[in-house]
């Protein structure tokens, strides 16, 4: 699979998350925070999100927490159930992350989409429930609910895409429950589903890409 990096080839260790930067030529000024699922690294979904968005500038960071020769998000006790400190610990030190990248590089987190995919994309749904405002669009791809307890928040203005794959035996039947529980606080949900099981392709880039055009417009 390509590895895209900045013009340096460089990968970025400078703030708590280790990450790479690719700005096109003909950057749009838009900005896409890009994380990988489990057991691998901050390149693996890069490919996806440049058919996504093209003239974005992306943001791919890397998991703090080892698994197998890759990284993910927070620490698991199952493959459904997660440990709630390691969850809260990560996603407040990404939420960090996140304001001083957009500091360092002049991101417009105005403009900014958050595209997580399985570990990646339960980070993302953790980051918009404990620290609202951070995150005002993200693509989750086959995402379920990790947090046990969650706070009073207000998502109003918060859209979010949710894609589950109907094969994922796994995964797919807690996503009607993250639905509900985004909706709840208020965020705008699309919900869909795709004919595949817990692997992305070409559909969910499709799907997303028209979600983006359609908030955007």
């Amino acid at each position: 699979m390509p590895e895209y990096t900045d013009e340096n080839g460089f990968l970025h260790r400078d703030l708590a998350f280790s990450y790479r930067l690719f700005r096109p030529a003909d950057a749009s000024g838009e900005c896409l925070f890009v994380l990988h699922g489990s057991g691998v690294d901050e390149t693996t979904l890069m490919p996806l999100a440049r058919q996504i968005a093209p003239r974005a500038t992306l943001v791919a960071a890397r998991g703090r927490i080892a698994q197998e020769d890759g990284f993910r998000w927070f620490e698991r006790i199952t493959p459904t159930r997660f440990e709630q400190e390691s969850i809260l610990t990560e996603t407040a030190a990404f939420a960090a992350f996140v304001a001083e990248a957009a500091k360092r590089h002049t991101f417009d987190l105005a403009r900014a989409t958050f595209l997580g995919y399985s570990n990646g994309a339960n980070l993302v749904s953790s980051l918009m429930l404990l620290h609202p405002g951070l995150v005002e669009r993200a693509a989750l791809l086959r995402p379920m609910p990790v947090l046990d307890e969650v706070p009073a928040t207000d998502l109003t203005g918060t859209k979010a895409l949710i894609i589950a794959g109907a094969a994922d035996v796994t995964y797919a039947p807690f996503a009607p429950a993250l639905v509900t529980l985004l909706s709840r606080h208020g965020a705008e949900i699309d919900a869909r589903i795709v004919p595949s099981g817990h692997e992305f392709g070409d559909p969910d880039a499709a799907i997303v890409r028209q979600w983006l055009a359609a908030s955007d417009a």
